[in-house]
């Protein structure tokens, strides 16, 4: 990746344009976003995907599969209630820590930093509800449909009684 960038960055100024590729801005700086948030990023995503994958219908066949799997990963799961709270609380503490930029002695750099700051909490914040949201629906989705499959297995039981 750093010899694609290299490579941009050393071409003739005839053929160089003034800003590079969204790719290569990318390059540029790779850690826009801290590996927590990431992770916590793909906990949300894993969870929003089981939920649509246990509530689409027509997928009978493999919904047994779909929920034993599920139900077993709804314990490694539960970590993330506190780590979600974990990252609150660095969350308020770099509020409360941040430096005030609202007086008229604040450069335009800095009051562009401390926006960002608090855009980037706020983007934070809302990922955290949606672990934790995406997290309770899970939970409670899979107990529904165990608990429908466990209704229908005991109707077709007294069915065969009969």
């Amino acid at each position: 990746m750093r010899c694609i960038l290299f490579l941009f960055t050393n071409l003739p100024a005839s053929i160089k344009t003034s800003k590079p590729p969204f790719f290569l801005q990318f390059l540029r700086n790779p850690s826009t976003m801290a590996l927590e948030w990431v992770v916590l990023g793909y906990a949300a995503a894993a969870e929003a995907v089981m939920i649509i994958l246990l509530t689409l219908p027509g997928l009978n066949s493999l919904r047994k599969g779909l929920i034993a799997v599920t139900t077993s990963l709804l314990k490694p799961f539960l970590s993330v209630v506190p780590f979600c709270l974990f990252l609150l609380m660095d969350i308020y503490w770099k509020y409360e820590t941040r430096p005030s930029c609202e007086s008229v002695d604040c450069s335009p750099s800095e009051h562009l930093r401390h926006q960002k700051s608090i855009m980037k909490s706020q983007r934070n914040a809302l990922l955290i509800a949606a672990a934790l949201v995406f997290y309770w629906i899970l939970y409670s989705v899979t107990k529904l449909v165990v608990r429908v499959e466990q209704l229908n297995q005991r109707i077709e039981k007294l069915k065969n009684q009969e």
